[in-house]
């Protein structure tokens, strides 16, 4: 039975940003509604693999394995590098055609899966997260687990969408090449940041 406090707290957590979120914003605004949506659609899939993680249990083999912890974080640092340089490089105005494209919305979609794929913290945050909702009476543990997951995963998808059709919006206003290139430059100089961060992180 999902409560209104673990509502509530989902939306903050959904809220807040992150690196999907960021990813999200920045491909509405350089490619319009259509890529953030794809954006949002690809960061939603990439949390399902830490969910079911949680669910199953499997986090909690990655919390206690620093190994583990440490080559995934580094694989996610790399990753956020890459995006940085790829939004570095391809600054400037944006060929619509191209970036309508169903071959380019799948890569958009799949950039942010892997975007959120590598990012060991989500897997130990949803198994701190989940658990504390369970209800004693209300089920098996592991079906609620997985009920809680499916609500947390629409409600990320619909707040990114949001994101995604505001930063759409936000384009017509910022598409003369040098406010592109300013908001591309800001973003890959964000992602370079966030990369350092994951990088540098302990747990």
């Amino acid at each position: 039975m999902l409560s209104a406090q673990f509502l509530i707290t989902s939306l903050v957590v959904v809220l807040l940003p992150g690196t999907g979120t960021l990813y999200t914003i920045s491909t509405g605004v350089a490619r319009g509604r259509r890529a953030g949506l794809a954006a949002a659609f690809g960061c939603t899939l990439g949390i399902v693999p830490h969910l079911l993680a949680s669910a199953l249990g499997l986090s909690a083999i990655m919390n206690l394995s620093a190994q583990v912890f440490g080559v995934v974080k580094l694989a996610g640092a790399a990753y956020l590098l890459f995006l940085a340089w790829q939004m570095w490089r391809e600054t400037g105005s944006v060929d619509v055609d191209r970036d309508a494209s169903e071959r380019g919305m799948a890569q958009v979609a799949w950039r942010a899966i892997v975007l959120n794929l590598l990012n060991p913290k989500l897997t130990i945050f949803f198994l701190a997260f989940l658990p504390a909702f369970i209800e004693k009476g209300a089920g098996s543990a592991g079906q609620q687990l997985l009920g809680l997951s499916a609500v947390f995963m629409a409600m990320t998808f619909l707040v990114f969408a949001g994101y995604a059709l505001i930063a759409g919006t936000a384009r017509s206003v910022l598409s003369g090449p040098r406010a592109m290139r300013w908001m591309q430059r800001s973003f890959a100089v964000v992602f370079a940041g966030l990369a350092v961060d994951l990088a540098l992180s302990e747990r």
